[in-house]
């Protein structure tokens, strides 16, 4: 793929965190060098157990994203509840402050994070608490002129916050958030194998079109793998081949539906999985884009 093939696809195709194949010592900066390498074009900074970076560093991948073409976005802190007791929400909101400032510095547009879990509350009461706070957050970052869009996860339990449906209603309600959609968190939520259907993908998307228009579909962010998962959620990520996960339905719905944006490889082996998301998503994108032809041509 050249350097410039991505440019005319909907869709960024990368990892959640540096390549495997990046050379030792490359850092950050080495990733995304290595992510054009592979001729991919996005990079997700994998800052989940803390936010330690300096400003040369940023300054470093902010530099290799713009020479390499390769968009950037970060991972938060895991350590993150929404509807955490006051004292833990001190804490996590340092820690989403943190990675969004930092962020910035290094060139990322978008900070990903876990919106944590129900604990004791209602769902209803645990999504109100959660829109509370991270409406100061956004009021905070847009005080300091921090440029990013926040993005809570799908979360892959059902005693996670982070329904679809949660994710798109914050957004709705609050400046400079969009969810990140990981599909196989919400293949893995129910814990009966359901949500890995063509059918099912699509009416996802038309959710996010009915709740967000353009804004969600058009600039989406999605996190994407196999994944083990019991009667309780998820267990943990699986690379695509070992999963039952059906990839190519999911990617056929993209592009029959028009959505844009980017797609990030959590699988264990990262960037083959990512190589292998991004070239059947091709496919399925001409596809899409020879039956739109065909249509024009028989009205």
């Amino acid at each position: 793929m050249s350097k410039a093939a991505h440019l005319d696809l909907p869709f960024r195709f990368g990892t959640v965190g540096t390549p495997i194949s990046t050379p030792k010592n490359g850092g950050s900066a080495g990733g995304v060098q290595r992510i054009r390498e592979l001729g991919l074009s996005a990079l997700e900074l994998a800052w989940v157990q803390s936010v330690r970076v300096s400003d040369e560093a940023c300054a470093r991948i902010r530099e290799a994203g713009e020479r390499c073409d390769v968009a950037i976005s970060v991972h938060a802190p895991y350590y993150i509840n929404l509807n955490a007791t006051p004292e833990m929400w001190a804490a996590g909101r340092e820690r989403l402050l943190a990675a969004a400032r930092a962020g910035a510095k290094a060139g990322a547009t978008d900070i990903i994070f876990h919106p944590g879990s129900y604990m004791k509350s209602a769902p209803a009461d645990a999504y109100r608490v959660g829109l509370q706070r991270l409406s100061e957050v956004s009021d905070t970052l847009r005080k300091e002129r921090v440029q990013v869009i926040l993005r809570p996860e799908t979360m892959g339990k059902s005693s996670m916050l982070g329904t679809l449906e949660e994710t798109i209603n914050w957004s709705r309600q609050i400046e400079n958030v969009l969810p990140c959609v990981d599909f196989a968190h919400l293949h893995a939520r129910p814990g009966d194998g359901s949500f890995n259907s063509y059918e099912e993908f699509a009416d996802a998307l038309r959710l996010i079109a009915a709740g967000l228009g353009e804004r969600g579909l058009k600039h989406m962010h999605i996190h994407f793998s196999g994944i083990a998962y019991t009667a309780k959620g998820e267990r943990h990520h699986l690379n695509l081949a070992e999963s039952d996960i059906q990839y190519k339905a999911l990617f056929k719905a993209l592009a029959d539906l028009g959505a844009a944006g980017r797609v990030l490889s959590e699988t264990p082996n990262l960037e083959e999985d990512a190589v292998l998301m991004q070239s059947t998503y091709v496919r399925a994108f001409r596809a899409a884009a020879k039956r739109g032809q065909a249509a024009e041509i028989a009205s």
